[in-house]
């Protein structure tokens, strides 16, 4: 009797079960599960589309939990990984771009269902999820940071914002001057708008300033304002985007979200609080822990912003870093706190932004300030913010790139550019300095125009 192997009728069966790797369950299912768009796996993602499909065709798009944030994670992933793609754009922040701005257009030009764009612009404003994300960002990088660098970063950012801010100012309202804006014109609706912090908290309070002292309506002085604060805003995008790429040819120009290079025992929120999490084995309790800290912290700002008059935001930010220098947060907290500043960082920064594409940013609006002369004089306004604040910041021993990128978001679209901007740069761990930009700094340019208009009597 031969065995198989010398039967030339059996030398080429094919073995009754395949080798692992040719089979396709579940080696090949797996395979294909981990293939993702953004942070959602394929088979998933077509099964979510054809969901949201017939829930539009059914008319259940709903503004709850569960729906929206299907509906955003599809939207914010799929626009981001459009831009990603992209031969260059993908070099100087499409990415965020695609996702902030994309479904703005689509919203205006009638490509969202109307009960969609009513349900995510709902879920956004009633829920305010903006801020449950800027509070995570925040307390996590800075309960992160050490100490030291700290008190250093705060103190020495305010030097390059302040001067940049000043020669941003000059150099706008010069080259709107030369293109015959006009002066006047040029600094009181375009550069000023462009660094009063966003929307919320600068074109609302600057129309309504100038409408008093001038005498005349605050939403026609609104209409005039808010082009320019969108329009410096995607311009702050697009330059951050572009220093990212810089940063990358030449990384003795960035820290990679670390603003300076002091001490040798200088840790970024990421190194030293991957330490603490890999030497204390951080517990999904910890971690729910530190997501309850943030909200605590950012509702803390809330009661400070009723009692003084101070931002939210800001109130939060100081609260978190007296928290930090008295020590008042254990180890193995601000450990936990880095796991939720990722888990955010990573899954809601996208569907984020679409939000705010959809909710809080009108296209129209955007399109109006798409004129030659505005476009050149809010370049150089953003530009200039930039360039001294890169300068600057190399000398004063601070990494240039992430100077700049801070001074960016002073001309941001407030809490939602800083967003957009951190992200284009992938510099998210700069979102203390850049709150610090953005409010402080908008609230006193907003203060000290006011003042000026009043004073020239125009």
């Amino acid at each position: 009797m031969s065995t198989g192997a010398s039967s030339p009728s059996t030398a080429h069966v094919t073995p009754a079960v395949a080798p692992a790797s040719r089979r396709f369950w579940p080696e090949g299912w797996w395979r294909l599960i981990d293939i993702k768009i953004g942070i959602i796996p394929l088979p998933v993602y077509l099964i979510l589309a054809a969901l949201l499909v017939v829930l539009v065709q059914e008319g259940e798009i709903k503004p709850d939990g569960p729906t929206m944030i299907a509906v955003l994670v599809m939207g914010g992933f799929t626009c981001a990984e459009i831009g990603k793609r992209l031969p260059i754009l993908r070099n100087i922040g499409a990415g965020a771009i695609f996702a902030t701005f994309i479904p703005s257009a689509l919203v205006y030009y009638k490509f969202v269902p109307p009960q969609m764009e009513k349900a995510i612009i709902d879920f956004t404003k009633f829920t305010n999820f903006l801020y449950i994300y800027i509070a995570t960002i925040i307390v996590g990088s800075i309960l992160g940071m050490d100490r030291e660098v700290l008190i250093k970063g705060f103190l020495k950012i305010f030097a390059p914002l302040a001067i940049g801010s000043v020669a941003a100012g000059l150099v706008g309202t010069l080259v709107g001057t030369l293109l015959g804006i006009g002066a006047y014109k040029t600094f009181f609706f375009i550069v000023v708008p462009i660094m009063a912090g966003g929307v919320g908290e600068g074109a609302i309070p600057l129309s309504i300033g100038y409408a008093a002292i001038l005498g005349t309506q605050q939403g026609v002085m609104f209409a005039q304002v808010l082009p320019p604060v969108m329009l410096g805003s995607l311009t702050a995008i697009v330059l951050s985007g572009t220093l990212n790429y810089v940063g990358k040819k030449k990384p003795h120009l960035t820290g990679n979200g670390k603003l300076q290079p002091d001490a040798e025992e200088f840790k970024s929120s990421d190194a030293q609080a991957k330490s603490e999490a890999a030497q204390k084995g951080i517990d999904p309790a910890t971690i729910g822990a530190a997501g309850l800290t943030a909200i605590t912290l950012y509702l803390l700002g809330v009661m400070c912003h009723h009692l003084t008059g101070l931002p939210a935001p800001v109130a939060m930010l100081f609260l978190a870093v007296f928290a930090k220098l008295a020590s008042a947060v254990s180890p193995r907290l601000q450990a936990g706190g880095f796991v939720v500043y990722k888990f955010v960082q990573i899954s809601m920064t996208y569907p984020l932004l679409f939000a705010i594409g959809v909710a809080l940013t009108p296209w129209k609006d955007l399109m109006a300030a798409f004129t030659l002369v505005n476009l050149i004089t809010i370049i150089a306004t953003v530009g200039t913010l930039m360039t001294v604040g890169f300068f600057v910041g190399r000398a004063m021993n601070m990494y240039p790139i992430e100077t700049a990128i801070v001074n960016a978001c002073h001309s941001g679209q407030g809490g939602t550019g800083d967003v957009a901007i951190l992200t284009a740069a992938d510099r998210m761990a700069l979102m203390p300095f850049a709150q610090i930009a953005t409010r402080i700094g908008g609230a006193l340019t907003v203060t000290g125009t006011l003042i000026v208009m009043k004073w020239i009597g125009v």
